[in-house]
């Protein structure tokens, strides 16, 4: 004897197999015509406009190096193929949770950024970007983007990058709207988001 649970459920199933999924609309734009300059000029706007900081550079070590002054960071991680470049700062060696924590600020490089949305994307299998952990318990991100990374879609974004690589996408600093859709800041990662534009 079939028992109340089991005939539900059968019909249930029989249910979804007699229904029919829309096929999603493929209309959003996947390409841009836009200049590689005005594709900049739009990933600043977008930036900007998520109230993080955005510098043009030619010479990142010392940008990198005036923020740090003006913003008085003193502890500085950066991954492992930084290192060379910033002396005076801690080397990740799979710090703890707790060491990063009482971290200012990290210094990653990125491996590319999107114009339009304004988000940058980090792929943790790259030395100069490290592990996700870096990049999201201090309370500071400087992060280096080359200007040929910068493309204009999500789609073009999505096409340079390999699925199985562990990836961090991040528009702005950390912000929730959850409670009410008030904007609430620095709730799940860095408050401060500093991005350099690398024109070098």
């Amino acid at each position: 004897m079939i028992s109340s649970r089991a005939d539900i459920l059968k019909r249930i199933d029989q249910a979804k197999l007699a229904m029919t999924a829309p096929s999603p609309a493929r209309d959003y734009a996947t390409t841009t015509t836009a200049s590689h300059l005005e594709l900049l000029d739009l990933l600043e706007d977008r930036i900007l406009d998520y109230k993080a900081t955005f510098t043009r550079s030619t010479d990142v070590e010392s940008t990198i190096a005036g923020i740090i002054a003006a913003q008085g960071l003193k502890a500085i991680v950066v991954p492992p193929d930084l290192a060379s470049i910033f002396t005076g700062a801690k080397v990740d060696t799979n710090l703890s949770s707790d060491q990063l924590d009482h971290m200012d600020a990290v210094v990653t490089a990125s491996e590319i950024a999107i114009a339009v949305t304004g988000t940058i994307i980090l792929n943790h299998s790259r030395l100069d970007q490290g592990r996700r952990a870096i990049s999201l318990v201090p309370d500071t991100h400087i992060c280096i983007v080359k200007a040929a990374n910068v493309v204009g879609t999500v789609v073009e974004a999505v096409r340079k990058l390999n699925p199985r690589d562990h990836q961090t996408w991040i528009s702005g600093p950390s912000a929730t709207s959850d409670i009410e859709l008030e904007r609430v800041e620095g709730v799940h990662g860095p408050r401060n988001l500093h991005v350099i534009l690398d024109l070098s």
